[in-house]
């Protein structure tokens, strides 16, 4: 995954920071200790000469050069003391209302003990944050405004439709589906299922999927929300060297990709195979992707490659959206927003 240098600074600017305030945390602990409780102090320091202690015992000779001390017993004997000093700590800490790990480093990674690095290579955390930099300006050009859940309006959907013949109730059907993606955002996974939205135009498909960004955004999942038509431009331009950047890597790895208006698109064989390549692989990964689209199963049968629809019908949840068109609804009733 290749990442601009401002991704790399800015995700190595929030390690560091991690780092310093867990040390803070950790310094003004134990001075706390220090001076509340001299006693537990004494086995805190006990404890931070260990160390020291096995350094001495194993390099420490006589005047032939030779061991001063049976080095495995003396190195046991120690090892055994600070068991028993660990165990101290923990007990002396918890009696006095404090939890067991209070003297301890307690970092947001205790895999690189934040600082980027693992055995010679980037530490999976500054990848995460690196790749969430990176969606974050991916977003900041998308053009669709978040929204929240209290902001759908589902006066603006009739009691009942008819669609294709058939009656349909529609408001209680938008309520349904309101709930549903409530729910969705709610008890967002990296197992979550993916989402096929499918109805006309304007009748809440993008709406609700902002709804749902705005919700994982403020939570700190990764989520990559945009046209579709948008999203192909930047990887056709990447793809032919008319612009920097890995978008296509991006949406493959976000936590959860939202792919707006499905059938939108400039026709092309690039865009097909790119479409099916982000549909496909994010399926074989396991990483759930929300597809809108204004087209009927019919229509896009027409457009698109047999696999691409046979992956929205069989993998994802589909979700049918019924109504009238509620932007031209709110020019009828002049209301602008």
């Amino acid at each position: 995954m290749k990442y601009t240098q401002e991704a790399v600074n800015a995700a190595y600017s929030v390690i560091e920071a991690r780092r310093q305030d867990a040390l803070n945390t950790y310094d003004a602990h134990v001075q706390s200790i220090k001076k509340n409780h001299p006693e537990i102090y004494e086995i805190f320091l006990n404890i931070s000469k260990t160390s020291s202690k096995l350094a001495k015992v194993i390099f420490s000779k006589d005047q032939n050069g030779k061991p001063a001390v049976n080095v495995s017993e003396a190195v046991e004997k120690i090892k055994n003391e600070n068991l028993e000093d660990q165990e101290k700590l923990k007990n002396a800490l918890t009696a006095f209302g404090y939890p067991e790990d209070y003297l301890t480093v307690n970092y947001t990674c205790p895999i690189c003990g934040d600082t980027g690095i693992h055995l010679g290579n980037r530490c999976k955390c500054a990848e995460e944050l690196m790749t969430s930099s990176t969606i974050s300006k991916l977003n900041e050009q998308c053009k669709i405004k978040l929204h929240s859940f209290s902001e759908f309006d589902l006066s603006f959907y009739p009691e009942t439709y008819q669609y294709n013949g058939t009656a349909y109730d529609c408001r209680n059907r938008m309520a349904e589906i309101l709930n549903f993606c409530i729910g969705y955002a709610n008890g967002f996974s990296e197992q979550s299922q993916s989402l096929f939205m499918l109805g006309k135009t304007g009748l809440g498909k993008t709406f609700l999927s902002s709804c749902i960004a705005n919700e994982l955004v403020r939570k700190g999942i990764s989520v990559a929300f945009d046209s579709i038509q948008n999203y192909l431009r930047y990887i056709e331009n990447e793809h032919f060297g008319r612009a920097e950047g890995d978008t296509l890597e991006l949406l493959l790895n976000a936590e959860l990709l939202i792919l707006d208006d499905l059938g939108c698109e400039f026709k092309s064989s690039f865009n097909s195979a790119t479409i099916y390549n982000l549909i496909n692989s994010r399926c074989n990964m396991g990483k759930p992707t929300i597809v809108s689209s204004n087209l009927s199963i019919n229509e896009l049968s027409e457009r698109y490659d047999d696999r691409i629809i046979s992956r929205l019908i069989g993998n994802y949840h589909t979700l049918r959206f019924i109504g009238e068109d509620i932007r031209q609804i709110k020019r009828r009733e002049g209301i602008f927003n």
